[in-house]
């Protein structure tokens, strides 16, 4: 008798967004900067269940992405925030490096286990307190991560991967002048610090001590630190350059140094009936991709590319798109490939004003996206977000 084997292709669940939240960000050596990092995010674990009004219990796990693990950050710092925010010990998590866009893979990873039907309602989000943990302090010169056979390939003489070279790299590949770069620096802070109160919608306030008039006072941080309302395009124009060796790359156009959390609840269809929850927003796709690791930073092209053929549209399907400002080249080459009208991308600012907090910044991201789509009457976003040592991750997102 034959035998037949038949293969179905069973369509994914819908991984749907609850809601979506971060912290204000603070400066380097800002507000937050005596606040530890296991904190800052526990108070935003706390808030998306109390505000959903869900039993703790019923999360079945917490993604969190967190670049620099070591010391206050070390040890799983996602469980750690479980245990802080008072979730039940039956509770687990788990801590994601991809390096800038972690919270972005966290977020992946917590949608992808919903839509095998894994998860019903599960955290991702991330953490990064650069102010207390230093960029780069989890390598060590005497135990260094670049192997020889790496070396060799790369011709990197014993050197780790220099994201500032890409970006120069990048810029002079797409004919980015410094004057490009500074003035879409100007425009961020521009535009940032002129969304302050519409990013108030998507901001847990963060109760801080601050010298006010000569007085300790405790207040609750609500706004973002890092947008200059006294931006000058011709001061930025004359900042010294940030990097030995390099010829465009500044500090007016390169993100900030930056402390900052960010979380998102998301749910199965049968988790929205079972806790009685009403989605915001659900992924309709996403995408992950290596590049180059010597110019690093292009990864945002082809991950868009391939986030968009996903979910089975077209670029101009998108209503807004945001491609994290690592360093102003990334998303100024990242136009110049897809030519969308310049105000659809980032179009509150991004991380040269808001600031950058490596393990928190796809989740803020999200958070923003939907903020917009949601300010703006429209429905589709698009993330992208270059990440260390060549790669790249990218969702889009549609309101539901």
């Amino acid at each position: 008798m034959p035998f037949y084997l038949v293969i179905v292709k069973v369509p994914p669940n819908d991984a749907y967004i609850v809601s979506a939240t971060r912290t204000p960000l603070g400066k380097k050596n800002g507000s937050l900067k005596n606040i530890h990092p296991v904190d800052l995010l526990a108070g935003l674990l706390k808030n998306l269940t109390d505000t959903a009004k869900v039993d703790p219990g019923n999360i079945e796990d917490v993604l969190a992405g967190c670049v620099t693990q070591i010391g206050e950050q070390g040890a799983n710092i996602a469980r750690n925030a479980i245990l802080s925010a008072g979730f039940p010990e039956s509770v687990p998590g788990t801590t994601v490096d991809r390096q800038c866009g972690s919270s972005l893979q966290a977020a992946q990873f917590a949608a992808q286990g919903v839509q095998s039907g894994f998860y019903d309602l599960v955290i991702a989000g991330g953490v990064e307190s650069m102010s207390r943990e230093t960029i780069g302090s989890n390598i060590f010169p005497d135990r260094n991560p670049i192997t020889k056979s790496i070396e060799d390939r790369y011709s990197l003489e014993g050197n780790w991967f220099s994201q500032a070279f890409g970006a120069e790299q990048i810029a002079k590949t797409y004919k980015l002048t410094r004057d490009n770069l500074d003035e879409f620096g100007f425009r961020s802070h521009k535009l940032a610090f002129k969304s302050r109160d519409h990013f108030r919608n998507e901001i847990t306030p963060v109760k801080v001590t601050k010298e006010v008039e000569g007085q300790t006072v405790e207040l609750d941080l609500d706004y973002d630190e890092g947008p200059r309302e006294n931006a000058n395009l011709e001061k930025m124009r004359s900042l010294p350059l940030a990097f030995n060796g390099l010829e465009l790359i500044t500090a007016g156009n390169s993100s900030q140094i930056t402390d900052g959390a960010s979380a998102v609840m998301i749910a199965s269809a049968d988790g929205l009936d079972k806790f009685d929850l009403k989605p915001v927003a659900r992924f309709r796709s996403f995408s992950v991709v290596g590049v180059d690791p010597i110019t690093m930073l292009t990864g945002p092209i082809p991950a868009t590319r391939a986030a968009i053929k996903r979910a089975g549209m077209d670029i101009d399907e998108i209503d807004f798109f945001e491609v994290n400002e690592a360093f102003a080249p990334v998303p100024l080459a990242w136009l110049k490939e897809f030519e969308v009208a310049e105000e659809k991308l980032n179009p509150h600012g991004g991380a040269i004003a808001l600031g950058h907090p490596l393990g928190a910044t796809g989740g803020r991201i999200i958070a923003t996206m939907i903020n917009t789509l949601k300010s703006a009457g429209k429905k589709r976003g698009l993330i992208a977000i270059c990440e260390g040592g060549g790669m790249a991750n990218s969702a889009v997102i549609e309101l539901v």
